[in-house]
């Protein structure tokens, strides 16, 4: 365990360090970068809309992968790892179904077509994966710097959890407004805009004149969202474990089959009634965590229950478990009841 004088925070339910070989960052990035040069060069350069069958199959190859990778993990550096590794992901997927929600309001104030989407989806997750890798490092530095970050982080998880709940409860319909963040605004205003799209160019030349398209402009607002999901997602991701590979790979595997969920799930997320109350549990349960994991280390609170990484894991399986069974259900149920009111004013009608 790291010295207390040092001001670090030990690892979050770990005795010892995770020893990572330099060659095991190089595959991981290898093999990530190969993954994007695939996806980009085979499917995402010709513009066309993915079947729901393309979309499947890409998406459980990602989830095989990942699979893989956590096996690889709990062999080669011990089950701690390999259990933080699967949490991590979980987390990560979980919160790239909000993420979803936000990329189609933003698709749609651009009225993007839908055989380009998936190159606005492509470029927006590659800006989110590097924004993410920053944010990592510099977390990684925070923390080993100062022992009261976890302070910090777990009450702006705190907060964050609190801001979905509210969103859950409103019953405005959404704005638009992240369509039309910072970014959007500073390129509008520096950069001069083509009104109409020219196929999946992102930039034109009229009359001598280079303009950006609506294609780049659309890619900006979801790279300017990005980062907002990137202050939410990191800090939540340090709750399991402090392991910069551990954490990139998560977030990596997680991203690659975004995507692919965005067509799959289109259409669908109206049905998730009770998704911002589900993540909302996700992100104060580990607020919390990483309050106590605080508290312990300057022996406050030590008769706290400290979770293990596997009771992590099954905290986060059976919030989203719980989240989906009974979204479905009242769905179903609201589902019912709107066809009963239909059926009984066409008989009032009569």
């Amino acid at each position: 365990m790291l010295s207390y004088a040092t001001g670090v925070l030990p690892l979050t339910s770990t005795p010892e360090q995770m020893s990572v070989h330099v060659a095991e960052w190089i595959l991981l990035f290898v093999v990530v970068i190969g993954i994007f040069a695939f996806d980009l060069l085979s499917h995402v350069r010709k513009p066309h809309e993915p079947s729901m069958k393309e979309s499947a199959g890409f998406l459980l190859f990602y989830i095989f992968l990942a699979v893989c990778l956590g096996g690889y993990l709990w062999w080669r550096h011990g089950d701690t790892f390999g259990l933080q590794f699967f949490s991590v992901w979980g987390v990560e997927y979980s919160l790239s179904v909000d993420n979803i929600f936000v990329f189609i309001i933003i698709m749609g104030s651009f009225a993007v077509p839908r055989a380009l989407q998936q190159k606005v989806l492509f470029w927006g997750i590659v800006i989110a994966l590097c924004l993410r890798f920053i944010f990592i490092v510099l977390g990684k530095v925070i923390v080993e710097s100062l022992a009261w970050s976890f302070f910090l982080f777990g009450a702006f998880l705190l907060w964050t959890a609190f801001s979905q709940v509210k969103e859950g409860l409103s019953e405005s319909e959404p704005t638009g407004e992240e369509a039309d963040n910072f970014f959007v605004r500073l390129a509008r205003r520096t950069l001069p805009v083509a009104e109409d799209y020219h196929g999946d160019h992102y930039i034109v030349k009229r009359g001598g004149k280079r303009y950006i398209t609506p294609l780049l402009l659309c890619i900006i607002a979801i790279g300017g969202i990005d980062l907002m999901f990137a202050l939410d997602s990191i800090p939540a991701s340090f709750g399991f474990t402090t392991e910069p590979f551990i954490i990139f790979a998560a977030n990596a595997f997680a991203l690659m089959g975004l995507r692919q969920m965005f067509f799959l799930v289109d259409g669908l997320l109206e049905r998730l009634v009770y998704l911002h109350f589900g993540l909302a549990a996700i992100l104060a349960f580990i607020g919390f965590k990483l309050i106590f994991e605080a508290l312990h280390h300057y022996d406050i609170a030590t008769g706290f229950f400290s979770f293990t990484p596997l009771s992590s894991l099954l905290v986060i399986v059976v919030i989203i478990v719980v989240t989906v069974v009974a979204s479905l259900l009242r769905s179903r149920s609201l589902a019912r009841k709107e066809k009963n009111d239909d059926d009984g004013a066409a008989g009032g009608a009569h």
